[in-house]
């Protein structure tokens, strides 16, 4: 049988729609998708409260890792005027990418932090709306009751 080529086997790009644009991100380099899997790891560790590599961070402070994990597509957002918001969300959705895989970098860019606060929002309208409305709240349904303020302070009484 034999091995395809793996080239023909992985999709190594990753389009990310900004603006009516698709900016396509090609596959790192091997040294750019060691380092960003080492930065993660590193900053996972740090958010657990555990030791981190200081080599790693101090590298990662020097370089620009957003340029790298979005390799020409960095260029071609800042040519394009891609607001900073947006191209910082771009390169964390590739750092996604690179470290685990286009499904978690897609969940993550759908995610988008601007996207829930209209959603939370609304909810909070509506619940200060069916807080104003008249009709009563159900009670529970569990079939529980629990007893009245009273006879909770009687019973621990001691006798």
């Amino acid at each position: 049988m034999g091995f395809d080529a793996l080239d023909e086997l992985l999709d190594e790009s990753l389009p990310l729609p900004i603006g009516g644009r698709v900016f396509v991100v090609p596959a790192p380099s091997a040294e750019v998708g060691l380092r960003t899997q080492a930065i993660i790891n590193a900053a996972a560790l740090a958010a657990d409260g555990g030791r981190v590599d200081e080599q790693v961070l101090s590298d990662a402070a020097e370089r620009d890792l957003y340029r790298d994990v979005l390799g020409p597509a960095h260029g071609e957002m800042v040519e394009a005027g891609v607001t900073w918001p947006a191209l910082k969300h771009a390169a964390i959705t590739a750092m996604v990418w690179i470290a685990q895989d286009k499904a978690a970098a897609e969940q993550y860019w759908n995610s988008a932090p601007n996207r829930a606060a209209p959603n939370r929002a609304a909810r909070r309208a509506s619940s200060r709306s069916a807080a104003a409305s008249e009709t009563p709240s159900r009670g529970s349904s569990s079939g529980t009751r629990t007893r009245p303020a009273r006879e909770k302070s009687r019973a621990r009484t001691p006798r």
